[in-house]
């Protein structure tokens, strides 16, 4: 494991119930806190039973002194038990884990967090680091139920947009038509755009940031095992920086790789 990898077990301090399936988990995990990256993840393990044997990957969704929060989804076995977790309880978590967003100097300019449905878990973590620029956050959903976060980014000063398939709030398709139509208008002055959400969605986000010539670097959803690297269970196919290989591609392993990639290196599949 890499250096300041920790593995221990950390207090439970709330672990309330946002709306529908949805929880947010909030651990006393200071020693993680100081170290921690936008971008980063751990793996938690929700179960001190065999089952379920795998620990579940968890992005850092906020920071607050020692205090770091974790978004959900009940989605199967291993949310539903992590949901019954009370406070005062503690959980083994390995991290922090994986390759952050690097935070560019923009000058002037601003930059553009875009999030389809969960993925906006790893980017309120971002927008805490990035508060001293000009922030646009646009946030896709199903409908307005699924809407998450709108009100934590605009406590950060976040300029805050709506996208939901259906059209019952905001914008009327998905996050990337958001994209499209703001980065179209005359004014635009985007510098960096950073996006987490679905494959088809950070393929979406690849073809807009480079048909409008703007660096993007997208946080990767992938079903990760181990974590650390070892399983090759969640690898990426990648553009290969090496000239002088034979292969013009390489496989990305999204846990110690990624999570997060330039957006432009990516090889894409035909989703």
């Amino acid at each position: 494991m890499k250096k300041n990898l920790l593995q221990k077990n950390f207090k439970v301090i709330t672990n309330n119930k946002i709306k529908g399936k949805y929880f947010k988990l909030a651990l006393d995990a200071g020693d993680i806190a100081s170290i921690a990256k936008p971008g980063h993840f751990m793996m938690v393990e929700v179960n001190k039973n065999p089952t379920p044997l795998l620990r579940r990957p968890m992005s850092i969704h906020s920071v607050k002194k020692d205090k770091i929060e974790i978004l959900y989804e009940i989605l199967g076995q291993g949310t539903q038990i992590l949901a019954q977790k009370k406070p005062g309880e503690y959980l083994n978590l390995i991290g922090p884990l994986g390759n952050g967003f690097e935070i560019t100097n923009a000058g002037n300019k601003s930059s553009i967090l875009i999030a389809g449905g969960m993925g906006v878990a790893p980017l309120l973590y971002l927008a805490e680091k990035i508060l001293k620029r000009k922030t646009l956050v646009l946030i896709g959903a199903k409908t307005k139920s699924h809407i998450l976060c709108e009100k934590e980014f605009k406590r950060l000063g976040c300029d805050v947009k709506i996208a939901t398939d259906d059209g019952s709030r905001g914008f009327k398709g998905p996050a990337t038509g958001l994209l499209e139509q703001t980065l179209s208008s005359a004014d635009s002055k985007i510098s960096y755009i950073y996006a987490c959400g679905p494959m088809p969605m950070l393929k979406s986000v690849a073809h807009i940031a480079s048909k409008y010539r703007i660096a993007a670097a997208g946080s990767f959803e992938a079903h990760m095992a181990c974590g650390i690297g070892a399983c090759m269970g969640c690898v990426i196919k990648a553009q290969n920086e090496n000239r002088k290989a034979q292969n013009d591609f390489v496989y990305k392993r999204a846990c110690k790789d990624g999570p997060v990639f330039a957006l432009n290196q990516i090889i894409w599949g035909k989703e």
